[in-house]
């Protein structure tokens, strides 16, 4: 049972392992230097990927897709949409595009985004954080992502703190290769989790 449990762990994600596996190795290759460099990713690379997300997540059970953000109220959101679609002559097909894949399109008038706005203003867009994992909940694939507003103002939580570890980076890699012979690209910024209790006298909590 403990060995089947350790097997099956991050079975539901779609990690850089399950990446290279099903994706080609030139279009993972450009994967891997788009988040190495912090570029772009072409709409063919974005395709390819998406197919193999895509066929991934219909393999283990899913139905739909969403757009994964942490707005500015302090919760979680999605914008969730379905694999299945409308072919040409009306005929139901599963479709799952590099451009669904790259950007979503919310209603961010739920979240603080600013009171005076026309009404098409009203529209977020979630973009996808190719630097993090997709992974499956209740037949649904999850896509991290960034949410800005329809004048590309940031109304989550998590663009900031991405724009944060580009700097700390940017600066570290600056003071690194100042001092070391080896050249360095980035600096990665890791979160340690780690939690502690402390045992006082009674006497002492209460004159606190």
């Amino acid at each position: 049972m403990k060995e089947s449990r350790i097997h099956d762990f991050g079975i539901s994600t779609f990690d850089k392992k399950r990446m290279k596996k099903s994706l080609p190795y030139p279009t993972y290759i450009k994967w891997k230097n788009a988040v190495r460099k912090e570029e772009a990713l072409d709409i063919q690379t974005a395709d390819s990927i998406a197919h193999a997300m895509k066929e991934w997540a219909i393999e283990n059970g899913a139905t739909h897709y969403a757009h994964w953000f942490q707005p500015l109220n302090g919760m979680t959101a999605k914008k969730q949409d379905a694999f299945l679609d409308r072919g040409k002559d009306q005929e139901s097909i599963i479709r799952f595009s590099g451009s669904e894949l790259i950007k979503g399109e919310p209603d961010a008038s739920s979240f603080p985004s600013g009171g005076m706005r026309s009404t098409f203003e009203a529209r977020g867009y979630t973009y996808w954080d190719y630097t993090a994992n997709s992974f499956i909940i209740d037949k649904v694939m999850y896509i991290p992502s960034i949410f800005v507003s329809f004048r590309g103002e940031t109304l989550d939580k998590k663009y900031p703190l991405l724009k944060s570890m580009d700097f700390i980076s940017e600066q570290g890699t600056r003071v690194v290769n100042f001092f070391s012979e080896e050249h360095i690209y980035r600096l990665r910024t890791k979160v340690g989790l780690e939690q502690e209790f402390f045992l006082i006298d009674k006497e002492v909590y209460e004159k606190r």
